[in-house]
């Protein structure tokens, strides 16, 4: 069997089955399935996620509802086990810091804050204005500038004017800057009320929210993206909705994916003599529309040349905007369908007739496909096959093994990283500055991948917190101070959760 092949299906015509696959050439120009719930495509990315980690491929698998990454887990070899991160944010008590400002260089600032623009304009559409649009951008550059600056900064820059001035003191982009200093500054307190408290609302529901700000708040990320894919590492995300919530999902979904795409354009720097060398990462997103911003189609048309192969997946062509929908199909190269309903399947006729219309689209059986498929750089005419059935459980599974060094190696305590934050947002003084000090030097057990490629511990290591600030007066707004009441109950909690386990 040739062993650069990844096999999903097997032919019907005439009853006599043969398997067929996809190249990895072939598969560098992305690869799409669409189809009602319960008709198969789950087993089908299943098969290709272990067929590639048998192969020893580097993956990301973003799944939305979870069952999919935890079934993942106990097919991972033995051979494979130190490849591996599973990132699950519902795991609270291990959060895994995760920072999307965070080393941002100049080239890429407006990706990111587009990104994150784009993920908070779909899930807030109610309330999104180009007002708020503008002065949430000048906020997320002034940050990306800033070093050390989490997304709980947008909440900061807004409101402590402090904190801002140290932000703005510290920006060089004169348009931005210009923002800050000419603009803002001039507001009064009635307009900056007015144009700043829908963000507020809307960002302070995320980071009042324990789970995610335990993620987002910490400054230095333990995975270096751009190293994790040149070593062809494994990344399973478990964003299950149903346990951190839809719009939770969406906000982290989105900015992991982007975070990708930034670290496949930083292999710019590979020589075209190296290029052929460089290893292929295969991301596949389940449910893709959840994390599909209009900023999403730059990906499909530009990953390829930077060796990040894409396997999409969702259950209606609707589900896309009119932005990312061209986008799909005028950058995928493999598409496969599965039964939908009789719209979509007028609008994929025109991918497969003349040798299937909507009607055999419409009346696809379980399991049952049509594939176009790239073959060798060119489009296949339209087949029928069938996915293939799911890989048996393995006898011995390592799925513990796998959760105990993701949150060993990746992960940093709970109570650890509140200590942190609340250090930073509330101002606990000297002797909490002196804490992190001495405890950021003690921890040099184990290392991990960071947003430098540098080794630091287990628990963050090296991972910069700024001096904490100490109010002198009052702040203002009231989302600043239910945040911080929101990170003392917190702290409290986790206190009175460790005090009830002793007893």
């Amino acid at each position: 069997m040739n062993t650069d092949l990844v096999l999903f299906g097997q032919t019907n015509f005439r009853n006599k089955p043969v398997r067929f696959g996809i190249k990895t050439d072939d598969r560098r120009r992305h690869m799409y399935a669409v189809g009602k719930t319960g008709m198969g495509k789950t087993t089908m990315l299943e098969n290709m996620i272990i067929a590639d980690i048998r192969a020893g491929r580097g993956l990301g698998f973003i799944d939305p509802h979870g069952e999919s990454a935890e079934k993942i887990l106990d097919f991972i070899p033995e051979e494979r086990l130190d490849d591996v991160i599973y990132f699950n944010p519902s795991d609270i008590d291990f959060p895994i810091p995760f920072n999307p400002l965070e080393q941002v260089g100049t080239e890429h600032r407006h990706v990111v804050a587009s990104g994150i623009m784009g993920v908070f304009k779909k899930i807030w559409p109610d309330v999104w204005s180009a007002r708020m649009e503008y002065i949430l951008n000048n906020a997320l550059l002034a940050l990306l500038e800033f070093p050390g600056s989490t997304l709980l900064g947008i909440m900061r820059i807004l409101s402590d004017k402090e904190y801002r001035k140290r932000v703005v003191d510290n920006l060089k982009d004169p348009v931005v800057k210009s923002f800050w200093v000419n603009e803002f500054a001039k507001y009064t307190q009635k307009l900056e009320t007015e144009a700043t408290a829908a963000i507020q609302n809307k960002v302070g529901q995320f980071v009042t929210n324990p789970l995610i700000r335990n993620i987002l708040g910490q400054s230095r990320s333990s995975i270096n993206m751009r190293k994790f894919m040149d070593e062809g590492k494994i990344l399973i995300v478990n964003l299950s909705k149903g346990k951190i919530g839809e719009d939770n999902s969406a906000l982290l979904g989105s900015m992991i994916i982007t975070k990708i795409q930034l670290a496949a354009m930083s292999r710019a720097d590979i020589s075209e003599e190296q290029r052929p060398y460089t290893k292929d990462f295969f991301l596949y997103v389940d449910e893709f529309q959840n994390f599909a911003t209009d900023s999403f189609a730059s990906i499909l048309s530009e990953a390829r040349k930077y060796r990040l192969c894409l396997i999409l997946a969702h259950q209606y062509i609707e589900q896309l905007s009119e932005k990312v929908k061209p986008a799909i199909f005028g950058n995928v190269g493999t598409i496969v369908t599965f039964r939908v309903g009789a719209e979509d399947a007028e609008f994929l006729e025109k991918e497969f007739s003349p040798e299937f219309v909507a009607a055999d689209i419409v009346n696809l059986n379980k399991q049952n496909i049509y594939v176009k498929l790239m073959i060798d750089g060119a489009a296949s005419r339209p087949f029928s096959a069938q996915t293939l059935p799911p890989f048996p459980k393995p006898e011995k599974v390592y799925k513990d093994v796998i959760l105990e060094n993701s949150r060993s190696t990746y992960a940093t305590p709970k109570r650890v990283v509140e200590q942190a934050i609340a250090s930073e947002w509330i101002g606990d003084g000297k002797e909490a500055a002196e804490e992190r000090v001495v405890r950021r030097d003690e921890q040099s057990l184990g290392s991990t991948l960071v947003g430098n490629g540098s080794d630091v511990s287990q628990y963050g290591g090296e991972r910069p917190f700024r001096k904490p600030l100490r109010e002198k007066k009052p702040v203002s707004k009231v989302n600043i101070d239910d945040l911080r009441k929101a990170i003392e109950d917190s702290l409290t909690k986790s206190q009175e959760e460790k005090d009830s386990s002793k007893q």
